[in-house]
């Protein structure tokens, strides 16, 4: 009778450290998810004079700081395991002021290259009206309107900066698979590396071109390009090799901030 009680006794620990096992590495599985809180600048000076801003750069204009303030308060509450930004000074403001707002005075800026925006040649600094309206004439459009009429309904933004870069004159210009490959080759290795690291909110300040770049087809469901406000987020999750695209430009966080600022 005692042998029968300890062998039930072992078979129950065996299955209770199996069961503990599978819990465990659950859990661990769901821990190592990344989800990316992906932001573009605040408005800058070049924004508010609708000039072409590429590799190029201006400050944040006194609105651009306030919306990156306001956009860090949103964030409270949400840690980061890391902070990444475009090595561009308006990309670099606008994540020191989001880390200032939420008041994470340990958190270290990593800058890269390949979160710059498009490179747009001759055209930088130029009005956007004169780039677009050439973009429209080379894609035999009557003016930007047409173009900008057609992008409503079809995703021209590939063809627009296919003709930017054929139409530089400093052949600098990238095209927009120039600008997927480097953006899309960074997020995924910052997708396995923090993976590999348990998981957790990755903030990512880059431009909006080069966001819509970013996010083209890395989901099952590809969104169409949208333009993005300044300081507005899109989240996307990487679990389990995939990415999954949860919001697109979502202004709420900047607004939850700008009403408790105002409170």
């Amino acid at each position: 009778m005692i042998n029968t009680i300890k062998r039930a006794l072992l078979v129950s620990a065996v299955l209770f450290s199996s069961l503990h096992t599978c819990f465990s590495q659950e859990k661990d599985n769901n821990n190592s998810t990344v989800v990316f809180y992906i932001v573009r600048h605040g408005e800058t000076l070049l924004n508010a004079l609708d000039r072409v801003q590429g590799w190029s750069d201006a400050p944040l204009t006194p609105e651009g700081k306030k919306g990156a303030k306001a956009l860090g308060i949103g964030l409270k509450g949400i840690h980061f395991a890391s902070v990444y930004t475009s090595d561009l000074g308006r990309a670099r403001e606008t994540t020191q002021t989001i880390v200032d707002a939420k008041n994470e005075k340990d958190a270290q800026l990593v800058a890269s290259t390949a979160l710059r925006e498009s490179c747009f040649g001759s055209y930088e600094g130029d009005h956007n009206k004169k780039m677009w309206n050439d973009i429209a004439l080379y894609l035999h459009y009557t003016s930007a309107v047409a173009l900008f009429a057609d992008m409503r309904k079809t995703n021209k933004l590939t063809d627009a900066l296919d003709a930017v870069k054929k139409l530089d004159t400093l052949h600098l210009a990238e095209n927009f698979e120039d600008v997927r490959t480097r953006t899309q080759n960074w997020l995924r290795a910052i997708a396995e590396r923090t993976t590999k690291s348990g998981g957790g909110n990755v903030l990512v300040v880059s431009h909006g071109l080069a966001i819509n770049a970013m996010l083209s087809n890395i989901s099952e469901t590809h969104p169409a390009a949208k333009p993005l406000a300044n300081a507005s987020v899109c989240k996307v999750v990487f679990e389990q090799g995939k990415f999954s695209i949860v919001s697109l430009g979502d202004t709420s966080y900047m607004e939850k901030g700008k009403q408790a600022m105002e409170q």
